[in-house]
């Protein structure tokens, strides 16, 4: 893919003549970048499939490339508003599309590496560029004359015989103009940047404090009695943990997850097990420098204000209104049609958990810190199954050879590793991918491991996303980043049966943006609303349980053999186990984002009272807590998750409706899965996401799939 791009120099003195809200500080820096001829975002990537080429890359490099970037879209933006001629969807909606190539170029390079190879000058670099890309995005949301022009053509759109998706990206860009403020006068636009830029530093400060706060907790131990119960890898994790963190002869546990997990499902030392948990709930809650509750008060304020403004109730009326979702009512409907049976499960498993302590003779009440060790013991009781069984047989190889086997069954995708392609750190894999037909699709890339520069969680994004324009078929280059324990020794790293779910998970999300087929960069790959988005996703776990696809993968990493058809049996079986708290804590989360997000008013709130309140209102039992609390619930607060947690549910919707074909049909139907590649994968933003699941599935979902699959319907 070619970038074209003006000489700086150039871009400094057109900038000047031209009408254009400049800093004098930021001209000098378009002008300072004269000097980077050795940057590699100032030339052409000679490196295969165009990715980027990370070895070559300098931090120093990123500041110069953003600011030219950002200086050439102001240009190009200026140019299609100067355009003489009528506007037209060629000359203001395809041109608009055009623009910012270079600035995507570095963009998605630096933010794609800042979430897993952070550090203090990356964060620097953020907290200088966050609040100029801010007011980019005001400069051309609030740009009267590009407004008037794509308000030209969506007011006569009749007579420019336009696509689906062409309909699709012209209404879009105009709605997103009047929700970017197009209509407001002067002085409420510079309320609005205003608004804008101390939401952009809020969010960055918010995820700084929640790195600061994981990376900062260790719990130390020093007497090996106090592993009892703790698997062997585990230990010798926390062993190597340990040293990497100076304390020799030790054990080293934190609150990334791969660390706390197990912890509080095996340790049979109750206290350490609160220590590890509190450890964990209190990360943005605790009396220090990196306490985010007034951070979160303060966004939920301006979220508020920024609403009103454009003429919204509140920010989540704001935001459902591009959501499948629509309208906040619409979510609380959901949410509390399915609270009530997950409740009841919940309290009705708490009462199981206590049951079993009573027997064993305890003496305590169950708590928060109990749940994981408890319901484990009960699950292996019942199901005759422990996690420890399965872990033998999902190595991360073996797993990541499921989901390569799957995709091949279903649509004839292969993958070949290549050793030789540009990475970001030596832990990364790297693949190229190929259609049933031979033909190249992209490049997937692999982050597996837990290290202190990357941030918690599992995601996919991408480098480069799929489009064609300008004579060019552009491929994509996809990533997925997860968290998994290192390898011991030579032993591989055994997943948990919950961690093999998410890789099949992410690579849900992977497929859809590897296999995207669309003309603008603005629809493709995942460019869907937060509430369909992991739609896709949670459709690709179901895969991983069927007797079929395990058998070609779970095989025992030490003797091959594969994962044995009655254990196979006793995982389907507790499929619905501890599902009460599970959708307790999710449902009890996407509640507290509701509720910050649903607010009228912009007075600030005291973080932890408003949150209590909400969990007392809804009857959320003191052995839960919300998966997310608001001091480190960066889904929200420094992600793109505001208003919008719940939309895992609703996605769940559609899942669980797609599956029940699958079922129906064979889980690799052909016409099935190719219809499902046509109109969900392929598809992207190209038009209305319900228009698109009525293509492949014939109609709409219905919520009852959902909570039988949770055990949670009447029957």
């Amino acid at each position: 893919m070619k970038i074209r791009y003006l000489a700086p120099l150039a871009i400094a003195i057109a900038l000047a003549g031209c009408q254009q809200n400049i800093a004098a500080t930021d001209v000098a820096k378009v002008e300072q970048v004269e000097s980077t001829a050795n940057n590699p975002f100032f030339s052409e990537y000679d490196t295969p499939h165009g990715i980027p080429p990370f070895n070559k890359i300098k931090k120093s490099d990123y500041l110069p490339a953003f600011y030219h970037g950002i200086a050439q879209k102001k240009l190009e933006i200026e140019a299609i508003t100067r355009v003489r001629s009528r506007p037209t969807f060629e000359n203001t909606l395809v041109a608009m599309e055009k623009s910012g190539d270079f600035l995507n170029k570095v963009s998605t390079t630096f933010y794609g590496l800042i979430g897993s190879m952070s550090d203090e000058e990356m964060r620097a670099i953020a907290k200088e560029i966050s609040p100029k890309l801010s007011a980019l995005g005001d400069d051309i949301a609030l740009n009267n004359a590009l407004f008037m022009r794509v308000k030209e053509v969506y007011d006569n759109q009749e007579v420019f015989d336009l696509r689906t998706d062409q309909k699709r990206l012209l209404e879009k860009t105009y709605k997103g103009f009047v929700r970017g403020g197009a209509n407001l006068n002067d002085a409420d636009k510079l309320t609005l940047r205003e608004l804008n830029e101390k939401l952009s530093g809020l969010s960055l400060k918010f995820g700084e404090n929640l790195l600061a706060e994981t990376n900062g907790f260790e719990m130390v131990i020093d007497n090996k009695a106090d592993l009892d119960g703790l698997p062997a890898d585990i230990i010798a994790a926390a062993s190597e943990t340990a040293t990497a963190r100076g304390h020799e002869g030790k054990w080293v546990f934190t609150t990334h997850r791969p660390s706390k997990n197990p912890f509080l499902t095996y340790s049979t030392n109750r206290k350490l097990r609160e220590t590890i948990y509190k450890g964990y709930t209190q990360r943005g809650n605790n009396d220090n420098a990196n306490n985010n509750q007034a951070i979160a008060s303060e966004m939920a304020s301006l979220r508020f204000q920024k609403a009103q403004l454009l003429g919204y109730k509140t920010h989540a009326h704001f935001v459902l209104e591009n959501a499948t979702a629509k309208t906040p009512e619409n979510v609380f409907e959901l949410l509390n049609k399915v609270w009530p049976a997950a409740l009841e499960r919940a309290k009705e498993e708490t009462a199981d958990i206590q049951k079993m302590i009573d027997v064993q003779g305890g003496d305590f009440k169950v708590a928060a810190w109990d749940w994981w060790y408890y319901s484990e013991k009960i699950r292996k009781q019942r199901f005759d199954i422990d996690a420890s069984e399965t872990k033998p047989y999902f190595s991360l190889e073996s797993t990541i050879k499921g989901v390569f086997f799957t995709a091949e069954k279903l649509w004839g995708v292969t993958f070949k590793e290549r050793d030789d392609l540009p990475k970001y750190h030596p832990e990364v894999r790297t693949f190229e991918v190929y259609d049933r037909d031979g033909s190249y699709i992209g490049i997937y890339m692999t982050d597996h491991y837990v290290r202190e520069s990357k941030r918690g969680g599992a995601w996919m994004s991408s480098f480069r996303k799929q489009y064609r324009m300008n004579g060019e078929d552009v491929t994509p280059i996809i990533y997925n980043v997860l968290n998994y324990p290192r390898p011991i020794g030579d032993k591989p790293t055994l997943l948990t049966f919950d961690q093999a779910s998410t890789l099949f998970h992410e690579f849900g999300h992977a497929i859809q943006g590897l296999l995207s087929d669309g003309y603008y960069r603005s629809q493709t790959g995942t460019s869907l609303p937060r509430d369909y988005v992991e739609y896709p996703s949670q459709v690709m776990e179901n895969w991983m349980t069927e007797p079929e696809v395990l058998a070609n993968f779970a095989k025992h990493y030490q003797t091959g053999e594969v994962i044995p058809q009655a254990l196979v049996e006793k995982i389907q079986a507790s499929g619905k186990f501890n599902q009460g708290f599970g959708t307790t804590e999710y449902l009890a989360a996407a509640l507290l984002d509701m509720s910050w997000h649903s607010l009228e008013t912009a007075e600030l709130q005291d973080a932890n009272a408003f949150e209590k309140n909400v969990l007392k209102e809804i009857g959320l039992i003191a052995q839960i807590a919300p998966r997310y609390k608001t001091g480190y619930y960066s889904h929200i607060f420094s992600g793109g998750y505001s208003a919008g947690y719940y939309g895992y549910i609703w996605s769940n919707i559609y899942d669980a409706d797609t599956w029940l074909a699958f079922k129906e049909n064979g889980i690799f139907d052909q016409k099935t899965a190719d219809l499902y590649r046509k109109h969900v994968l392929e598809s992207g933003g190209t038009d209305d996401p319900t228009i698109m699941y009525r293509r492949f599935r014939g109609q709409d979902p219905k919520v009852e799939p959902l909570l039988e699959r949770r055990g949670l319907s009447s029957k």
